[in-house]
């Protein structure tokens, strides 16, 4: 199974649309909070056709109207600010703040282990948890990246937009 992983969008669209088209074939994605404005879900929900599961960041706004979208779109599942998933047989943890996710990577409880907020593209092996930041799709302090993971690898891939 082939993921995308996404974070820290901050309502830019016009790299969110660009993300999306690059993750085309993808049959998850993951986000890893700070859309920011419930516009930005509404264009993820639409981009993608496959179930998106979202964390909420320190700037997301209007939650409930975000939740009414999520509710509305049917493959968008907002899980506030901690998920928890298996797919693929692999246990994925998704959080917004780098510290959340080096201590869930710690446990060993996880495969993998999903975070954003620090606007850096990364991947760590935690003892068998792999940590994996996306990076940003904002572009902000950088270049705008998002990432794809192999479950049947057990191995992501950062990309640049």
């Amino acid at each position: 199974m082939r993921i995308a992983i996404m974070s820290d969008t901050h309502d830019h669209l016009e790299h969110l649309r660009r993300a999306l088209q690059l993750v085309r074939g993808c049959e998850a994605l993951l986000f890893c909070g700070d859309l920011c404005a419930p516009f930005t879900l509404r264009e993820m929900a639409a981009g993608f056709a496959g179930p998106v599961h979202t964390v909420l960041g320190n700037n997301d706004a209007d939650v409930l109207y975000m939740t009414q979208i999520a509710q509305r779109a049917g493959n968008i599942v907002l899980h506030g600010d901690f998920a928890e998933l298996e797919l693929a047989g692999q246990r994925i943890a998704l959080v917004h703040y780098p510290r959340m996710a080096e201590g869930l990577a710690a446990l060993g409880d996880y495969d993998l282990v999903c975070h954003g907020h620090d606007h850096q593209a990364r991947q760590a092996q935690v003892g068998k948890t792999l940590l994996l930041d996306p990076g940003e799709v904002m572009g902000w302090k950088g270049r705008p990246t998002c990432a794809l993971y192999d479950t049947a690898a057990r191995k992501a891939e950062i990309v640049e937009l």
